[in-house]
């Protein structure tokens, strides 16, 4: 498969947001138990995410403040728990940040063009830094569609697997984020 039939596989007519990430694709075997986990453990890392981040409290009343501020409380003490499994089960070192270009629907990424395990076809991992604040990697479970060498260097496109409709909405949600602040960035007067 070429670059341009990957890249309508998996940006289609989606939001690409392009950016600079600690990204990696860790191939494995999928274990169906193990799939429905990682998607669960991804859903409630953008929520809190977007909980977090999307701080400013829309309604008027004094009432809804305090429901906003007890949600940041209780996403923020999620995130904190989620940190402390991490570190304690395991000691990977993050995924070197490489560019990247991702969707509701998959990613392309800058890899080594002798990654073994990188043959379309392939199952894993797509392991991504979701933002600069939060050392905590968003793993969904993706299967390389192709490996391409260009003269901008080796690509790797991967297409997520089917995801449960809540997490492909939190993905849209947080793309749609980093997308806001990269037009804002631009509108800056320098």
């Amino acid at each position: 498969m070429n670059a341009e039939n990957a890249r309508a596989q998996v940006f289609g007519d989606s939001l690409v947001c392009e950016e600079t990430r600690a990204a990696a694709f860790v191939p494995m075997e999928f274990d169906p138990a193990a799939v429905r986990v990682a998607c669960q453990r991804a859903e409630a890392l953008l929520h809190s995410i977007a909980i977090i981040e999307d701080g400013k409290v829309e309604e008027s009343d004094e009432r809804g403040a305090h429901e906003h501020a007890l949600q940041r409380v209780e996403a923020k003490l999620d995130l904190l728990t989620s940190l402390v499994a991490t570190l304690v089960s395991s000691h990977r070192p993050p995924p070197a940040p490489r560019r990247l270009q991702w969707s509701a629907l998959g990613a392309c990424l800058a890899a080594e063009a002798d990654g073994a395990g990188n043959a379309p076809g392939s199952n894993g991992m797509f392991r991504v830094q979701a933002c600069d604040w939060l050392p905590e990697p968003l793993e969904l479970p993706a299967t390389v569609l192709a490996s391409v060498a260009d003269a901008s260097g080796h690509h790797l496109w991967l297409r997520f697997q089917p995801l449960p409709p809540p997490l492909v909405s939190a993905v849209e949600r947080h793309l749609f984020r980093i997308h806001r602040r990269a037009v804002a960035e631009a509108r800056r007067p320098r």
